[in-house]
């Protein structure tokens, strides 16, 4: 089933490994889900984490100034 267009989105073109995209749909088949939706929430949770751990970083470095 097609997702409806949201709205605000951007279309993107990326190129993967072939072995990660088997891996990406194997996956979304199994779980069945689109795509672009695993690989938002894939994006969403890495930037997520990189955030907090940036932001426990700064507050280390804060802390020893």
């Amino acid at each position: 089933m097609a997702r409806p267009k949201v709205k605000g989105s951007q279309t993107i073109t990326i190129r993967l490994e072939s072995s990660l995209f088997d891996r990406l749909s194997s996956f979304c088949e199994r779980s069945g889900q689109s795509k672009t939706g695993a690989v938002e929430r894939a994006l969403e949770m890495y930037i997520d984490d990189y955030d907090k751990k940036m932001e426990l970083l700064a507050q280390i470095e804060g802390g020893n100034k």
